[in-house]
């Protein structure tokens, strides 16, 4: 038992990744989107449920309509998935989705992944974010009142 507690600590303090992209605002990987995630307006806190913003444009900037977007993601120094299943629950207008059921239950890096599927074809991108230990908002790029 005593070994298991110190592998968790160990692992709750792993070196993250130099170079680690935390932009929360991005093409695909083969530039079919350009997608952008916003957390929720309060700190992230751990083992509480939040909800995010997806938002989807063309390379050119047009807003993209009528995704299927599915999610999927983990942490990946800890080799596990979300505790929950988060989905995109509906379209809000102007290429901007809900992405609700997003549970974070430990502090670390986590990446969060899209796969979506609208008119350009399927494409995937990843999201890295970093959880606190306490709360914490991760980076977003762009002007929040945007939103």
């Amino acid at each position: 038992m005593l070994s298991l507690i110190g592998l968790t600590s160990l692992a709750a303090c792993m070196p993250l990744p130099s170079g680690l992209n935390l932009s929360l605002d991005r093409p695909t990987v083969h530039d079919k989107y350009h997608v952008a995630i916003y957390p929720p307006g309060e700190p992230i806190a751990i083992n509480k449920l939040h909800a995010f913003e997806i938002r989807l444009r063309s390379p050119s900037g047009e807003p993209v309509s009528g995704a299927r977007i599915s999610i999927d993601g983990g942490m990946p120094q800890h080799g596990h998935g979300f505790p929950t299943q988060p989905r995109v629950t509906r379209e809000l207008g102007g290429g901007r989705y809900l992405l609700e059921g997003m549970k974070f239950s430990m502090p670390g890096w986590w990446e969060i992944k899209l796969r979506i599927d609208a008119a350009s074809g399927t494409d995937d991108v990843t999201f890295n974010t970093i959880i606190a230990s306490r709360t914490a908002v991760p980076a977003v790029a762009g002007d929040p009142a945007q939103r």
